[in-house]
């Protein structure tokens, strides 16, 4: 009796079979979870490089839930990214495969009956090669959400070899999720240049009032999580927090809008030293005056 062939297991995220992708420099932004906010923060330092003067472009794969217009399927996460970049690309560059169902990109395929063509992914990449210093590449959900069946979006993280930066909410549960990230990542063998915490809700008054000692549920319990979380991740991930980033209402990926809060905080890291290498590999002079 023969037996069928042995699958492949999905946790080992080989990609030695796939083709080899330019070296680029830039960053991987992903999340612990859909919504969590990286599109704004991907969009934020593709704006604070820009305006420092590199030349950026951003790159995100694959996008579901997109719009129709002008006789095509439009992301509006691509959209927003371009804006940030100030990129000259064309939308279908930016955002080579996109879908109109808001499922997980396999299950979008399925449904419209459009399998994913990874090697137009991989072209559209490899045409960055030399147009910029720096690109943003923006996944879709977490590094476990499948593109295709056989290829999620940690294996592209691996083929692109960028530093990834975690985005991460700030509230309750966190701390697990972002833990399971960063467990993932590194089984991978990716780097992780740190984590971004976002929608921060807590005011300086309310920190201050938890630096105290104070009994449990003194000031609430959520935000006692809220102000522990990053001494938490930094601690038990054995990772950086790059920023805590506050809810802002003046940001917004559907007007293409960076709020000053969100991009000042942003703003704070060192990303040209992530992206570059802090006192290793030197980065593109700056051609302009800094102005955010």
């Amino acid at each position: 009796m023969s037996s069928s062939p042995a699958r492949p297991d999905p946790f080992a995220f080989d990609v030695s079979g796939r083709p080899a992708l330019p070296r680029l420099r830039g960053l991987f932004v992903t999340g612990t979870d859909t919504g969590v906010g990286k599109t704004l923060i991907a969009g934020a330092v593709a704006r604070h490089l820009r305006k420092r003067g590199l030349v950026v472009e951003v790159f995100k794969p694959v996008a579901t839930g997109c719009r129709r217009g002008r006789g095509t399927l439009i992301s509006a996460d691509a959209e927003f990214l371009a804006a940030c970049a100030e990129s000259r690309r064309t939308l279908e560059e930016i955002t080579p495969l996109r879908y109109a169902t808001a499922v997980a990109p396999n299950v979008a395929a399925a449904r419209e009956r459009r399998p994913i063509d990874l090697a137009k992914l991989f072209d559209a990449y490899g045409r960055l090669e030399g147009t910029c210093d720096a690109v943003i590449v923006e996944g879709v959900g977490g590094l476990l959400c499948p593109i295709r069946d056989d290829f999620w979006v940690i294996h592209l993280a691996r083929m692109m070899r960028l530093p990834v930066v975690i985005v991460a909410q700030a509230g309750l549960g966190t701390i697990n999720h972002t833990l399971l990230t960063l467990y993932a990542a590194r089984a991978a063998g990716l780097h992780v240049a740190g984590v971004v915490i976002n929608r921060y809700e807590m005011a300086p008054s309310a920190r201050a009032a938890l630096d105290s000692v104070r009994p449990p549920g003194a000031r609430g319990d959520a935000e006692m999580a809220m102000y522990t979380n990053p001494g938490q991740i930094e601690d038990r991930g054995r990772t950086e927090v790059l920023a805590i980033v506050p809810a802002d209402p003046a940001s917004s990926v559907e007007r293409a809008a960076v709020g000053p809060d969100t991009q000042f905080a942003v703003s704070q890291a060192d990303w040209r030293g992530v992206i570059f290498g802090r006192g290793r590999l030197r980065a593109p002079p700056a051609k302009g005056r800094a102005t955010d």
